[in-house]
């Protein structure tokens, strides 16, 4: 198990049911931080269905997605003394999986550039051969849109991933992340200009280093 996994999963194991409270999710939060023992579960387990959406539709397979959700969890255990109250519950946890899927994704694009060319002359041949998209170029369009996500400012990044990944309308992205409908479409709108000026940037540099 990975080092500081150890609590957020005691804390999780500690949980053998459906929660019976109705207490709001800053108050499961605060009594958590408090030293409640079946607090984090709690609170987890009223949000679990919609996290782990969140994971699967980023992910793209369930493996990938509990790693990514597990790592969400622990960083939400670790963090939860420095909540705020500015945002609600709901959305603070929202954003650290996105943020915890997009770490993920970004280490598998580094392990797919590392993986060396295979020894296979026939398979080498294959890549060679010309075609519409590659794995290869299909593995650099994603890896590009992931580092581009990533410096977005979490607003726009967490508005981009619930309306164009997630799929959600704006009235249910509004809903989930708790703001005005009008702020979403902003952020959207912000975040979706910026992200192409970021893959744009990103293509032209590319472009240049493989004219030198």
């Amino acid at each position: 198990m990975r080092a500081g996994a150890t609590g957020v999963t005691s804390a999780l194991a500690t949980f053998d049911g459906a929660p019976t409270t109705t207490n709001p999710d800053a108050a499961l939060l605060a009594a958590h931080v408090a030293g409640d023992p079946n607090a984090f579960a709690t609170l987890v387990h009223r949000h679990q269905d919609r996290l782990w959406a969140v994971a699967l539709r980023m992910m793209r397979n369930p493996h990938d997605a509990a790693d990514a959700l597990q790592d969400a969890y622990v960083a939400a255990f670790r963090r939860a003394a420095g909540f705020r109250g500015e945002a609600q519950v709901s959305t603070w946890l929202h954003r650290i999986v996105v943020n915890a899927c997009l770490d993920r994704l970004r280490q598998l694009q580094r392990r797919q550039r590392e993986q060396p060319l295979p020894d296979d002359p026939e398979r080498t041949a294959e890549l060679a051969e010309p075609a519409e998209q590659s794995p290869v170029e299909q593995r650099e369009v994603q890896r590009d849109l992931i580092e581009a996500l990533a410096e977005l400012n979490d607003d726009q990044r967490n508005a981009l991933v619930v309306v164009d990944v997630e799929g959600y309308s704006v009235q249910e992205a509004a809903d989930i992340l708790g703001v005005p409908v009008g702020t979403v479409k902003s952020r959207c709108a912000r975040g979706r200009v910026r992200l192409a000026r970021l893959l744009r940037e990103r293509g032209a540099l590319i472009g240049r280093e493989g004219e030198t």
